[in-house]
């Protein structure tokens, strides 16, 4: 009951600021096949709710009342298994919403999984974790061209929704931050993000590579403490884009852990999205 109380909960409030889901443009790869449609429910073992078995890319559109411009295209992390759908996704473009930010919450493809994506990744990751790196391979591509058509839609609509089509900005975590880099390595003219924000990004998936001569601004957030040891490959980001002369920020917070995204645990990375709002005004705005 607690549980179902709480989903409503976080329904009604998303709805205060979703206006419509927009289906992206894709292609069926011939590589990977979905069964059984998408499912979104209460992950009792990640204590959230998730979003799970996406073949259809989709944005879902925060809209502020009064839009100061800049947009904000916003892909939850969930080891390309789950999108942890709240926490990393609708709290998120509701806090930019509120803030005049419009923001889209990206649904990129994920590894096709059965009943429960989270319990199978949780199992492999017990068991057998090369098979998690086997099975996210043929599906980060196609993750990151749904960022890339994400932001190409955005652009191509930004008289629809009242944005400056020079500032839109591309914000991942973990999974969805091997979804921005992907993004940061790949992107044209069209598509290009005029910032990044990768949190705590999934660097083992999505490795540094060469900075593009054109980069754009980039804030990264990440803990020390990081369970998944992702906090070397944030920095190593860092100094790639430090190197060349780019625009880039690091908060490296001592405590966090993994995953914190909108979660609330007493510590200061608890105020991370302040921070990039902090950042977003002197860089972007």
């Amino acid at each position: 009951m607690k549980h179902i109380i709480k989903v409503l909960v976080l329904c009604f409030s998303s709805s205060l600021f979703a206006q419509q889901y927009i289906e992206l443009p894709h292609e069926t790869p011939s590589n990977v096949q979905w069964e059984g449609g998408e499912k979104e429910y209460f992950s009792d073992i990640w204590q959230t709710q998730v979003v799970t078995n996406v073949s259809i890319p989709t944005l879902e559109v925060f809209a502020p009342e009064n839009p100061n411009g800049t947009s904000v295209i916003v892909a939850p992390g969930g080891g390309l298994y789950a999108l942890s759908i709240e926490s990393e996704g609708k709290q998120v473009a509701k806090w930019l919403a509120e803030r005049g930010i419009t923001a889209f919450v990206l649904k990129y493809r994920l590894v096709p999984t059965g009943t429960d994506g989270v319990q199978e990744i949780t199992e492999e990751g017990a068991t057998n974790p090369m098979q998690i790196m086997q099975r996210v391979a043929p599906v980060l591509p196609l993750s990151v061209q749904d960022g890339l058509n994400a932001i190409a839609n955005v652009r191509s609509n930004a008289q629809k929704y009242a944005l400056d089509p020079n500032k839109i900005g591309f914000m991942g975590f973990s999974a969805g931050g091997a979804v921005t880099m992907g993004v940061a390595y790949n992107y044209n003219e069209k598509n290009r993000p005029d910032f990044l924000v990768p949190v705590y990004p999934w660097t083992t998936a999505q490795p540094v590579q060469t900075v593009p001569k054109d980069a754009p601004p980039m804030l990264i957030i990440c803990a020390t403490d990081d369970p998944l040891g992702l906090a070397a490959g944030s920095i190593e980001l860092y100094s790639s884009w430090l190197k060349e002369n780019k625009t880039v920020g690091l908060h490296m917070y001592s405590k966090g852990g993994h995953g914190f995204g909108m979660k609330q645990q007493n510590l200061p990375s608890d105020d991370w999205i302040q921070r990039f709002y902090d950042w977003w005004e002197v860089e972007i705005n």
